[in-house]
């Protein structure tokens, strides 16, 4: 399908692809990239339908994940309509383009988690951290986040129970945890380890490539010794895991935070304002008229 993009969100996966690092972002193509616009996270209209296309007909209005492809950042993107879903129509298109991979991941972690747990999320005060606070503080599960210091207030807001700023406090030294979510995953698998409770789990979604062959080597066999689980938060593409969320933001029951929205023409410095750090949930890039 053809989609008229009207709004779209920026991850970490648009930085990683555009900047080569870690290792991994360089799986699409290692002495360069073979995509060459960026953008996953799209909101807009149908504008033209491939054969054998029936769930949507031009002008319906849809939001999705491109992720293997890219290209979003543009007026115009092919998709498959298999990555696509009806926009919810309490939505607006900008608020829609913040879900389908930032919402993939936070469903994922908050599953890990059963009611009256304790949960740690590292790098909460991002797109899929703020969704994750809050999916986990209506499950019933106890949050601790951890951001930089200018975060912590907005963190508490979202319904964290306990905040940490991490230039201040290790987190690896706090706890025990049920449940790790290391969304900027960079330290060793032995401090991980030590801030496990038990039988504990813990899983990397975003970090360095040392990290994660390290989480998937020493983590399983450290795991296997000592009881718990470290590893590798695979993350599955499509609407049915992130629809589900899209409904609850439409009904007001989870909150979408925006940072700033800024023009297509805008990009490099949404990319810049995303990399540093500082923003507040997401990050959106409006395209066309809504």
């Amino acid at each position: 399908m053809l989609v008229e993009v009207v709004a779209t969100s920026v991850n970490l996966s648009d930085w990683e692809a555009l900047q080569g690092s870690p290792g991994y972002a360089r799986f699409g193509g290692l002495r360069r990239p073979r995509r060459r616009i960026l953008g996953s996270d799209v909101a807009g209209r149908v504008a033209a339908v491939g054969e054998g296309v029936t769930r949507f007909r031009v002008g319906d209005e849809v939001y999705g994940d491109n992720i293997p492809r890219l290209g979003g950042f543009a007026e115009y993107v092919a998709m498959p309509a298999s990555a696509l879903a009806r926009k919810p129509s309490a939505l607006t298109f900008e608020e829609a383009s913040t879900i389908p991979q930032a919402g993939a991941i936070a469903q994922h972690a908050v599953a890990l988690a059963s009611p009256g747990e304790r949960l740690l999320i590292n790098g909460a005060g991002g797109g899929s951290g703020s969704f994750a606070i809050q999916l986990a503080a209506r499950k019933g599960v106890h949050v601790t986040a951890v951001d930089n210091a200018d975060k912590l207030d907005f963190l508490r807001d979202l319904g964290a129970d306990r905040v940490i700023d991490y230039r201040v406090t290790d987190f690896a030294r706090t706890g025990p945890y049920d449940v790790i979510v290391d969304l900027v995953a960079h330290r060793s698998v032995f401090a991980y380890r030590r801030a496990l409770a038990r039988g504990g789990r813990c899983v990397m979604v975003g970090g360095t490539l040392r990290t994660m062959l390290r989480m998937l080597t020493v983590g399983k066999l450290l795991g296997a010794v000592t009881g718990a689980r470290l590893g590798v938060l695979f993350v599955r593409e499509g609407p049915e895991h992130f629809t589900a969320l899209a409904e609850q933001c439409a009904a007001g029951e989870i909150r979408i935070s925006i940072d700033r929205v800024l023009d297509l023409a805008e990009v490099a410095e949404a990319l810049t304002l995303h990399s540093s750090g500082t923003a507040l949930g997401k990050v959106v890039i409006t395209v066309s008229n809504g």
